[in-house]
């Protein structure tokens, strides 16, 4: 007993050393987003011409939105094209896009075998639209649910035409709903993400996290690369640490927004995060050696390095938390039934709770004053006493969610190709939105295009 006493304390004592390593560095990192939010780059008249595309199964209920958006986007028509690519679909996405004058590409499984998704829709794309790279000079990607701020192609234009070292950008990511626990908790998470990560880091020159949506890359590293090359179920993730080891740049954009629809529903939440952390969990352990390769060979600076390796290694806390807490209820457990003498128990529950207790109080801080902060600050929402209760109530039901999905994720991460898609189905700006399809100035309308093309 006193052996697995001591193999526990020594257990105990090394997770929550890296705990203190974690709290520490984002603690660091969010001193920066309390800067005043600036522009790093001049505004610029629309030159870059994007390839826009937009992967979309079964997304009927939605599609007419984000095509109604990119066809009123302040930006020159002729400097723009998109897609819609109509992923195996069984509903009316494909007929509802062309209807609205949009270019669609349709894919159909070869078999039932054939394994689908996001990253194959992509790869099959830039695959049949051969030659991007000498047309375009940015890829774009959207989801179907997305709407975005109609000013975004000027922007992004303008930063890459400031930034030449830049080879990808990530937008703001919004959210279009926050009614509810689930949605709620989402909207907390991403506004502190936003302010108090990704444009902190921004501002000391650290890459940005790739967010899934709302992403320009440049179309020669595209190719370069081959196309679509991220197969994994974070294939957004995939590429911000291959980019990165790669010694390429990735910029924040904080001006121009993408909003997107969040779950409502506890079980469609845990799918998405399971989904999520499958493929975290996936490309962390695929690219741990990558890293340091990456820092040895000088591609990145010291850092980057701790960025990304940190990063890719986000998860652990929930994991080392929960074996913690299993391990130390265990010694306490042996205390109680005199099956250990107290004197040897080296890690009781309570050893553990007071040693974790600052991290607790940091995660509140975190999640609550930052949120706050951060709310205030981006999205002008002032701070209601009222909003509290709801608010921790959703960070501790839903913390439980993202624990038991990390979890499960790490035992399932070898598991890349079955792809959950979370349904959507606000087809509405959302509430205090910057979008506005209707607005005096906007981009042309596109012209209706009959054809589309099977990939």
């Amino acid at each position: 007993m006193q052996a697995f006493s001591a193999a526990i304390e020594a257990l105990n004592w090394v997770t929550t050393l890296w705990l203190i390593i974690i709290i520490v560095y984002q603690l660091y990192i969010s001193i920066y987003g309390f800067k005043r939010k600036t522009k790093d780059y001049q505004d610029h008249d629309p030159k870059l011409k994007y390839l826009v595309l937009v992967p979309a199964h079964n997304e009927e209920a939605v599609i007419s939105g984000i095509i109604e958006n990119l066809q009123s986007m302040d930006y020159p028509r002729d400097l723009y094209d998109f897609y819609i690519l109509a992923d195996n679909c069984d509903d009316r996405t494909a007929e509802l896009a062309r209807e609205m004058g949009a270019n669609v590409l349709v894919t159909h499984k070869e078999s039932p075998d054939t394994r689908t998704g996001k990253p194959i829709v992509l790869q099959k794309a830039l695959i049949a639209l051969e030659g991007y790279a000498k047309k375009y000079d940015l890829v774009i990607f959207f989801d179907a649910d997305n709407r975005i701020d109609t000013n975004l192609f000027r922007e992004v234009n303008s930063q890459f035409l400031d930034h030449p070292e830049a080879d990808i950008v990530q937008c703001y990511l919004g959210c279009k709903n926050k009614k509810g626990l689930v949605a709620l908790y989402y909207y907390m998470s991403y506004t502190i993400t936003n302010r108090f990560f990704q444009y902190a880091k921004s501002r000391i020159g650290i890459n940005s996290v790739i967010g899934g949506t709302g992403f320009a890359v440049r179309a020669d590293y595209l190719q370069k690369r081959g196309g679509w090359t991220a197969m994994s179920l974070t294939e957004d993730f995939e590429l911000q640490v291959e980019a990165t080891c790669e010694g390429k740049r990735i910029l924040w954009n904080n001006n121009v927004r993408i909003y997107d629809e969040k779950p409502t529903r506890w079980r469609a939440s845990l799918r998405q995060r399971i989904r999520w952390a499958q493929g975290h969990w996936f490309v962390c352990f695929k690219n741990t050696r990558r890293i340091f390769r990456a820092l040895k060979e000088k591609r990145i600076s010291f850092g980057e390095f701790l960025s990304t390796f940190l990063y890719v290694y986000s998860l652990t806390p929930f994991v080392f938390l929960v074996l913690q807490t299993v391990m130390s209820s265990l010694m306490q457990i042996f205390v109680w039934t005199g099956l250990m003498p107290s004197q040897n128990a080296a890690v009781t529950f309570w050893d553990w709770f007071w040693v974790n207790f600052p991290s607790v109080m940091v995660f509140m801080y975190s999640f609550i004053i930052l949120f706050y902060i951060a709310d205030w600050l981006d999205n002008h929402e002032r701070f209601r006493p009222l909003s509290l209760i709801k608010n921790v109530l959703s960070l501790a039901l839903n913390t439980v969610i993202v624990a038991f999905a990390q979890i499960w994720g790490l035992f399932r991460f070898r598991h890349q190709k079955v792809w959950v898609k979370t349904t959507h189905k606000i087809n509405a700006p959302n509430e205090g939105s910057l979008y506005d399809p209707h607005a005096e100035g906007s981009g042309q309308t596109l012209k209706t295009v009959e054809n589309s093309y099977l990939i």
